[in-house]
């Protein structure tokens, strides 16, 4: 089958879909590689290094997508590129298909079978096709780099002949791939770390590790899919009110609470960021969804109070080689399930294609999409 590659237009996305070297196991595998000019240019992947894996580079996308009989992105097809494809041809990218329902349309309406990275179930089986945990873990890793830079103290205890600096206090609220992957970061870096989270059963997660729990008192979330489901609003009261204490001392809050198919619940509110420390940070990592504090701004940093909010979208970009790596490994791993060389298997029941598959045939096919138009 021809996989295409395309480049990513989305401002400020440096990743591409396929790096060279798992580029070469799909051609290994019969299948062939087009790539787009210049697709992995922001990753450090070289045209050549990709024409030495043995794809073909293509200069033009319009032809690029006639030809293809499987288009991978790492985000979704613009409408001008789905409207190129030909009828029966597979995407598979990110598409958050609670959010777009424009695209799932235009795709059902092309004959485009779309497959969603983010739909990914969370079992055992998909593991190693799970592009969300693959670029969260990146992403929580990120966020304490970049508050580090941005906070105007160190992390670990130092003592020196002047005087003992003492260690930072981080807050983290959820503890999920990305903020277990900051919990490990900070601690590395000599940080005192809590950690909070609506799911009681990631305390022994998050003190494997070497944070501290906050307990809240009360039934906690439940999660379905591996996803947590909305909390109640008294349960976020709770909350707020047992982390208060470790939010005015905390030096630097990572923030990474998301809902499934909702937008982000607000953790920090304005009052409570007067109450913080002169001169500490928030790192919002929700806030493409619109974010966990009251008064971050997308892709921007904010000063309140003394108080430094940043609301840098798609942080596993800016760990573009890596990110991309790991993204392509997902998608050969997945794509190895879903196909041979001689076409796609189609085994509409089985719980991964089931999941992520979104139109098929012209039709909206994904399970929680039908139930909304029901």
């Amino acid at each position: 089958m021809k996989i295409a590659v395309l480049k990513e237009t989305k401002a400020g996305e440096k990743r591409v879909a396929l790096s060279p070297t798992v580029a070469q196991q799909f051609i290994k595998q019969g299948h062939s590689c087009l790539i787009e000019t210049q697709a992995g240019y922001a990753s450090n992947f070289s045209d050549e290094a990709y024409q030495n894996a043995g794809c073909s580079v293509v200069a033009s996308k319009s032809e690029l997508l006639q030809e293809a009989d499987i288009v991978v992105k790492v985000n979704a097809l613009t409408p001008e590129e789905i409207t190129q494809l030909k009828k029966g041809t597979v995407s598979i990218s990110y598409v958050y298909h609670l959010f777009n329902p424009e695209l799932i349309e235009l795709f059902a309406k092309q004959g485009i079978s779309a497959f969603s990275m983010d739909a990914m179930p969370r079992i055992s089986r998909a593991q190693s096709m799970d592009a969300l945990s693959s670029q969260n873990n990146l992403a929580g890793y990120k966020a304490v780099i970049l508050g580090a830079d941005t906070l105007g103290k160190i992390f670990p205890l130092m003592m020196t002949a002047a005087g003992t600096i003492t260690p930072s206090r981080i807050l983290i609220f959820g503890a999920g791939v990305a903020g277990l992957q900051a919990v490990a970061t900070a601690k590395r870096l000599g940080a005192i770390v809590e950690v909070t989270d609506v799911r009681p059963e990631t305390k022994e997660q998050v003190e494997s590790l070497g944070g501290k729990y906050i307990e809240v008192k009360g039934e906690g979330v439940k999660v379905e899919g591996g996803y947590a489901k909305e909390v109640s609003t008294e349960y976020l009261q709770k909350q707020k009110e047992a982390v208060n204490k470790s939010l005015a001392q905390a030096d630097l809050v990572i923030t990474t609470a998301l809902v499934a198919g909702k937008k982000a619940p607000v953790l920090i509110t304005e009052d409570q960021v007067k109450m913080m420390k002169l001169g500490s940070v928030i790192v919002d990592m929700a806030v493409e969804q619109g974010g966990n504090c009251a008064i971050s701004e997308l892709d921007k940093t904010v000063v309140r109070n003394g108080v430094t909010i940043v609301g840098q979208s798609n942080l596993p970009s800016s760990l573009s080689q890596n990110a991309s790596e790991l993204y392509a490994k997902n998608v050969f791993n997945f794509l190895t399930h879903l196909a041979t060389k001689d076409g796609m298997k189609w085994e509409l029941d089985e719980d991964i294609t089931k999941g992520t598959l979104i139109t098929h045939q012209g039709e909206v096919v994904h399970p929680s999409l039908q139930m909304a138009m029901a």
